[in-house]
């Protein structure tokens, strides 16, 4: 089974593909040729998902997903969510989000925070919407250089170390996206197994 993975990104391609069952083989945007401007307009982050999957549905017949990620702040009631790449300005520097975050929470006691990522399939003309929810607190200051976004200053629920001073296994057990490709994983090959 060929399925598309809504991204550019041939790193979060073959990582993502080395989760899924050996008989479903991803193909990327690239893969399709297809670079257009994948509209990101929706007000949630699972209405994110969905719009780029209901947008690639009309480019090609086989199955696709499509993932978002957003950063929520309870002080910040719920910011920077559905803009979290783009915090700062459109250029999505990481640096500058995590600036301006920090500064941002400066008058607040309650640091409390999530991650989210909502995953989009359709598949056989049905939809499906997997979520994977990380909680934890943005630290004072960057700490660590793994990762990437906001992993310097995110630490997660019963951890004293941020996701950006931990290794790639260890976050990859815990995370938002981890989750969340977990539960895409097992109704994919469930569904492999159906055919």
């Amino acid at each position: 089974m060929k399925i598309v993975f809504a991204t550019h990104n041939r790193n979060k391609l073959e990582e993502i593909q080395q989760l899924v069952p050996d008989n479903i083989k991803l193909v990327s945007l690239d893969d399709l040729g297809l670079d257009e401007e994948i509209p990101e307009t929706a007000d949630t982050i699972a209405g994110n998902a969905i719009q780029k999957v209901e947008f690639l549905k009309l480019r090609t017949d086989l199955p696709i997903f499509a993932d978002d990620t957003g950063l929520l702040v309870n002080a910040l009631d719920g910011e920077p969510g559905v803009h979290t790449a783009r915090y700062a300005g459109e250029n999505k520097d990481s640096n500058d989000n995590m600036r301006l975050l920090l500064n941002n929470l400066e008058p607040f006691n309650d640091r409390s925070a999530r991650f989210v990522t909502a995953i989009a399939l359709e598949i056989d003309g049905c939809q499906n919407l997997f979520e994977g929810v990380c909680e934890g607190t943005i630290v004072n200051k960057q700490q660590g250089t793994m990762g990437f976004g906001y992993d310097p200053i995110f630490q997660p629920e019963g951890y004293d170390i941020t996701f950006a001073e931990m290794s790639m296994q260890e976050k990859s057990k815990i995370s938002h996206r981890a989750k969340a490709f977990k539960k895409l994983v097992a109704y994919l090959s469930e569904e492999v197994n159906k055919s």
